[in-house]
């Protein structure tokens, strides 16, 4: 994983990432390892320059290694559980999500700005 995604692995990052999301937007890529939809939204995303990272935090979750973490998700920031998925938060809301081959670069770019 590149080293511009902050790994998510503890529940309790959740909170951080809300408080966070008050002062710059907040971007959670859940990724399924045994899917290559999956893999290939994770590939278009690392082709993100320097300059878009700059302007969010990107959290990657291995929704295999840590599904307690996807459902809070899914339950805190009221999106529907979908693998893989794009959740951009600010100001402790879930102002976008996208799934499978709607997670596009254009898009995403869009929401952080």
């Amino acid at each position: 994983m590149d080293n511009r995604w902050l790994k998510l692995t503890d529940i309790q990052q959740l909170s951080q990432i809300v408080n966070q999301s008050a002062h710059r937007p907040q971007v959670l890529f859940k990724h399924s390892t045994r899917c290559s939809i999956s893999t290939m939204a994770l590939t278009r995303l690392q082709s993100l320059g320097d300059d878009f990272y700059s302007k969010a935090d990107f959290y990657y979750l291995d929704l295999i290694a840590h599904r307690d973490i996807s459902n809070a998700i899914a339950n805190d920031f009221h999106v529907h559980h979908e693998s893989p998925q794009i959740v951009v938060l600010r100001n402790g809301d879930a102002t976008y999500d996208a799934s499978h081959l709607e997670i596009t670069v254009a898009e995403l770019i869009q929401e952080v700005q």
